[in-house]
C-alpha cells in the first residue's frame, strides 16, 4: 500500500528569491559594463550632404560647429582654445575613441579646420567630418 505524504501543519511553501535577485544584479552589472555611452554635442546642426558617406560605428566624441561659429562638445559651448584640453580629458575616459565633427553647411571652413587641428593635437588619430546622405536628385535643376 502506497502512502501519500502530506503536510500536516498546513504551512505554505516559500520560494527562495535570493538566487533570482543575485542573477538580476549580475545582469545589471554586465549591461552597465558593456554599454557604450555617446556624448552628444548639445546642438542641432544642418549637415551638408555627400554621396560618398560611410557609416562609422565607433564614434565616441562628437563636436558640433554651428553656422554662427559656436563650438559645442558634451552639451557645453566652448571657445576654440578650449577644444584641445576638452578632447584630451575625454581621451582619458576612452583612449580608442574617434572624433566626429558635425559642421553646419553654412559654418566657416577655417573654424572647422581649426577644430580638426585641435582634435589632432589632442591625440586623435581618427577624425572625421559628418555629412548627411545625399539623395539622387541633380543639383541646379
Amino acid at each position: 500500500m502506497m502512502r501519500l505524504h502530506t503536510r500536516e501543519d498546513g504551512g505554505n511553501a516559500a520560494i527562495n528569491l535570493t538566487p533570482l535577485i543575485d542573477m538580476v544584479f549580475i545582469l545589471l552589472i554586465f549591461f552597465a559594463v558593456n554599454s557604450t555611452f555617446v556624448k552628444l554635442p548639445g546642438v542641432e546642426v544642418d549637415q551638408p550632404s555627400a554621396k560618398s558617406t560611410a557609416v562609422q560605428k565607433s564614434t565616441n566624441i562628437l563636436i558640433a560647429v554651428t553656422d554662427s561659429g559656436d563650438i559645442w562638445i558634451d552639451k557645453k559651448k566652448l571657445d576654440v582654445r578650449r577644444v584641445r584640453g576638452t578632447i584630451e580629458r575625454m581621451f582619458l575616459e576612452s583612449p580608442d575613441a574617434s572624433v566626429v565633427v558635425l559642421s553646419d553647411q553654412d559654418s566657416r571652413t577655417g573654424l572647422v579646420v581649426e577644430v580638426i587641428d585641435q582634435a589632432r593635437l589632442a591625440g586623435a588619430t581618427k577624425v572625421a567630418i559628418a555629412a548627411a546622405e545625399a539623395s539622387d536628385e541633380v543639383i541646379g535643376e
